[in-house]
């Protein structure tokens, strides 16, 4: 093998693994998902992700219904990194009626008063890298 082929090889295998992904995120979100599975909520194939820099939250727009509960998972790929995740209504009242926070997970859970638009607002509040991956799953029972 070539010097140069050698280096690229050994490269790729420490460097890759280090690099993670919207997907491994996702995972994260998914995994705190589990525990309200078993509780009944059955979790949606509509998931969102990317990626973000600190302290800029995104906004995204979700239709919920009257008579359902439903719970919003995020997650980041990044060890040590911490994420927000909020529900307000259409007037931007909070909404949610249960939240938490757990190193770089989070979930906010809501039981809309009324069928209508809502916003959940993900947030990196902390990071070490200048933007990070993050994914978002819900359910609903």
């Amino acid at each position: 093998m070539t010097r140069l082929f050698k280096t690229l090889l050994i490269l790729a295998l420490t460097v890759l693994p280090v690099l993670a992904t919207v997907d491994d995120a996702l995972s994260y979100s998914l995994e705190a998902a589990q525990p309200y599975v078993k509780e009944g909520f059955t979790v949606r194939e509509d998931y969102w992700g990317g990626d973000m820099a600190r302290q800029q939250p995104k906004a995204i727009t979700q239709q919920l219904f009257k008579g359902n509960e439903y719970w919003f998972w995020a997650g980041t790929d990044v060890k040590g990194s911490k994420i927000s995740v909020h529900v307000y209504d259409s007037e931007g009242n909070l909404c949610e009626v249960e939240s938490w926070q757990k190193g770089q997970l989070s979930a906010a859970r809501v039981v809309p008063k009324r069928t209508g638009t809502y916003y959940v607002i993900v947030e990196i509040e902390k990071s070490s890298v200048e933007r990070t991956h993050w994914g978002m799953a819900y359910g609903f029972r």
